[in-house]
């Protein structure tokens, strides 16, 4: 599955009844605006610019669905937090993505992305709140870790799990869409969530 050899875009959605009529299991990706989502589903897939990568935080608004070898459904959800979009168009984002994680069918677990420099922002915890009470599995994945030095990589991903309030069985998979360091963990876990519970 990690020589990914077919991929399209299927469709964008904002509301469940114009999801794609499949069978195929959904791994969805939600982060901050500008963390890196774009480029991870890039690097995940050999493609260059099957999401839009910007420097301009916010640029998905709806909902975009993608076949991964006609065996998996990659799902881009809107970005949360900050973001230079107009606030009606804010307020759309909530019931839209929480629409979609409540309501598809298909959705085996959720790739949540933090920016690995950082301390996880009140959004982020709030969302794996979120996943939690609705009993979404998840996995977290920490971007662009080689801006990072090497040797306070470990004390960095210690702090993302305390603040986070990990169980000791829950992992931070660090990601390096340049270096792609990562890349075959993140494929492993996402392989056995979403192939091998089907």
């Amino acid at each position: 599955m990690r020589n990914v050899k077919s991929v399209y875009f299927i469709k964008s959605a904002v509301k469940p009844e114009q999801y794609p009529p499949h069978h195929l299991p959904e791994i969805a990706f939600i982060g901050r605006s500008n963390v890196g989502k774009s480029s991870l589903l890039n690097t995940l897939v050999h493609k260059q610019n099957l999401a839009r990568i910007s420097n301009t935080p916010g640029c998905t608004q709806i909902i975009n669905f993608f076949s991964i070898d006609e065996k998996l459904c990659f799902v881009d959800l809107p970005g949360y937090g900050y973001a230079k979009v107009p606030q009606a168009i804010k307020e759309q984002w909530q019931p839209m993505i929480e629409a979609y994680l409540t309501q598809s069918k298909n959705l085996r677990s959720v790739i949540l992305l933090l920016d690995a420099r950082h301390v996880p922002t009140k959004y982020d915890l709030i969302m794996r709140a979120w996943l939690i009470s609705y009993h979404i599995p998840m996995i977290i994945v920490a971007t662009k870790i080689d801006k990072i030095p090497t040797t306070q990589r470990p004390k960095q991903i210690a702090t993302i799990k305390q603040t986070l309030k990990l169980q000791p069985t829950e992992q931070v998979f660090p990601f390096s869409a340049l270096t792609k360091e990562g890349f075959q963990p993140i494929w492993k876990v996402i392989w056995q969530v979403a192939v091998m519970t089907t």
